[in-house]
C-alpha cells in the first residue's frame, strides 16, 4: 500500500487505523526496517488482543526475519510485559498494540535491547525513512541466512520478576475491584496476583480488541463509572482500572473516588526512595502536581522535571540513573525495571502501601494530594501556534509570574500554574492547572480557557 508515514509514526511509536493508513505489507517493512536500525541480530515481538495484532506482528516477524535477524514471539501479552522480555533477553523489541485507541487503530511500540526507548530522535525517523524508501523502491533484497522464529511463555517469568521488588508477603487480605476493560490486564493480572491475600473482583477480564464494555483509557472519566459503582456496591478496599495494553493502572479510592496519579506517583516515590536506603533520583513530567517533588525533597530524593512523553522520561531515567518516575498519564518507570513503565508494579505497591497499615486508601493518599487541579481539558483550535502565543502575551508581563517553555507553555505564580501544550497528532491545545485552593484554580482555569478559545 502507499502509506502517508507523517501520519501513522509519531513522536515515539507507530500508530493508526488498520487496513486505511497501515496494514500486514506496511508490517513488513516495518520488521526489516527495525533490525536495520537496531543492527539486531534477534528480537522479541509481542501483541496485544486486536483483532489486527496477530496478523501484523507476524508480518512484523517475516520482515524482520528476512533480513537475517531470529525472532522470538511471546504472543498475547501486556506492553510492560514486552519490555521484561526485552529486558530479560537482552534483546530489542516490538509490541503490536494501540493501547486505549479505539478498536480500528493498531500500532507498533519499539525498544532496543533492555527495553530502551526507541523514539524520534532514538531510531523511529531513520526506521520511517527505510520504510518509505522501500515502499517506493521495493523491499530489501533477504539475507543470505534468513532468521529462525520460536515460541517463548514470559508471562510467569514476569510475574516473578515483579513480585521480587515489592513485598507483599505480611500484608493484611484486601479486597480489590479490578476492570480490564477487556484488555490486556484481563492476561497478565490473574497470574500476577494469584497467591497473594487478595480478594479480586473481576471486571471485564474477557479479552476482546472490539471492547464492548468501554473504552481501555481509564483516564477519561466516563471509563471509570463502572468501576467506581463496583467498587461502592462490593464495600471493596479499591479499584485498579487497566488501558488496553495494560502498561497503565489508574486508581480509585475505598468511596470510588479517583485518586490522582500524581498522588501515586508521590506515593511510590516515597517507597522507592525508602527501598533504596532514602536518597536517589526521582523524575516526573511538567504536568505532575507540585505535591510530587515536595513528597520526594520530603522523603531525601532529588526530583528531576521533564518534558511530558515516555521516550523522554525513559531517557532522562538512563541519563541520571533515576530510581523511579512518573506522569500525569498514570504511566510509571522504575529503575529496577529497565526504566520502563509498569503500571503492574505501581498497583503492586499501592497494595503493598495499604495492606502494610490499619487506614483507608483515602487516608493513606491523602498527604500525598495536597493541591486542586484541573485535569486535562482539550481545546479545538484552529491555529494552535497563534493561541499559545496569544496566552503568552497574555501573561508575560505579570508580576510574580515566571514562564518556561520545556514542553508547550508553562506559567507559575506563588499559588498557582498551568501548562498549555499542543497535541502532535490532532489540532487541540492541552491545558492543565493547579493551585492551593479550588476559586483559585477555577478562576484561573477559566481565564485561560477563554483565551484559548477567542
Amino acid at each position: 500500500m502507499t502509506a502517508d508515514l507523517s501520519q501513522i509514526v509519531k513522536a515515539y511509536d507507530v500508530r493508526g487505523v488498520v487496513p486505511e493508513q497501515w496494514d500486514e505489507s506496511l508490517a513488513e517493512l516495518f520488521g526489516a526496517a527495525f533490525v536495520r536500525v537496531a543492527d539486531a541480530e534477534a528480537i522479541v515481538i509481542g501483541h496485544d488482543m486486536r483483532p489486527s495484532s496477530p496478523g501484523l506482528a507476524a508480518a512484523f516477524a517475516r520482515g524482520a526475519t528476512r533480513l537475517g535477524a531470529d525472532v522470538t514471539l511471546i504472543g498475547l501479552c501486556s506492553t510492560d510485559q514486552l519490555y521484561f522480555a526485552s529486558g530479560a533477553l537482552g534483546l530489542p523489541g516490538a509490541m503490536f498494540t494501540a493501547s486505549h485507541n479505539p478498536a480500528q487503530y493498531n500500532g507498533i511500540k519499539m525498544c532496543r535491547a533492555g527495553a530502551a526507548p526507541v523514539g524520534q530522535d532514538t531510531g523511529l525517523s531513520e526506521i520511517r525513512a527505510l520504510v518509505e524508501r522501500w515502499t517506493e523502491e521495493g523491499a530489501p533484497e533477504p539475507a543470505a541466512a534468513q532468521g529462525t522464529v520460536i515460541e517463548r511463555e514470559t508471562l510467569k517469568d514476569y510475574a516473578a520478576h515483579l513480585l521480587g521488588l515489592v513485598d507483599l508477603g505480611a500484608i493484611r487480605p484486601l479486597k480489590v475491584v479490578v476492570d480490564a476493560g477487556n484488555g490486556m490486564g484481563g492476561h497478565t493480572v490473574p497470574t500476577v496476583f494469584d497467591g497473594l491475600p487478595l480478594d479480586v473482583v473481576p471486571m471485564y477480564f474477557e479479552l476482546d480488541g472490539t471492547f464492548p464494555n468501554h473504552e481501555a483509557n481509564p483516564l477519561d472519566p466516563k471509563n471509570i463509572v463502572d468501576l467506581q459503582a463496583r467498587v461502592r456496591a462490593e464495600g471493596a478496599d479499591l479499584g485498579l482500572a487497566f488501558d488496553g495494553d495494560a502498561d497503565r493502572c489508574f486508581v480509585v479510592d475505598e468511596n470510588g473516588d479517583p485518586v490522582s496519579p500524581s498522588a501515586i506517583t508521590a506515593l511510590v516515590a516515597a517507597r522507592e526512595l525508602a527501598r533504596h536506603g532514602g536518597s536517589g533520583t526521582i523524575i516526573h513530567n511538567l504536568i505532575t502536581s507540585w505535591s510530587v517533588p515536595e513528597v520526594v525533597r520530603e522523603n531525601g530524593g532529588t526530583p528531576v522535571r521533564t518534558r511530558v512523553g515516555h521516550s523522554f522520561i525513559k531517557e532522562e531515567m538512563a541519563r541520571t540513573g533515576a530510581i523511579f518516575g512518573g506522569e500525569h498519564s498514570a504511566h510509571y518507570y522504575f529503575k529496577d525495571f529497565w526504566n520502563a513503565d509498569t503500571g503492574m508494579l505501581a498497583a503492586l505497591h499501592v497494595l503493598a502501601a495499604l495492606g502494610g497499615q490499619d487506614g483507608p486508601l483515602s487516608a493513606l493518599v491523602s498527604s500525598y494530594d495536597r493541591y486542586v487541579s484541573s485535569g486535562e481539558i482539550n481545546s479545538t483550535v484552529a491555529d494552535q501556534s497563534a493561541r499559545l502565543a496569544a496566552v503568552k502575551a497574555a501573561y508575560a508581563d505579570r508580576d510574580g509570574v515566571t514562564l518556561d517553555e520545556l514542553d508547550g507553555l508553562t506559567v507559575t505564580a506563588a499559588d498557582w500554574w498551568f501548562n498549555l501544550r499542543a497535541s502532535n497528532t490532532e489540532p487541540l491545545l492541552r491545558l492543565n492547572v493547579e493551585a492551593r485552593d479550588e476559586p483559585t484554580m477555577s478562576t484561573l482555569r477559566d481565564e485561560v480557557l477563554t483565551l484559548i478559545r477567542a
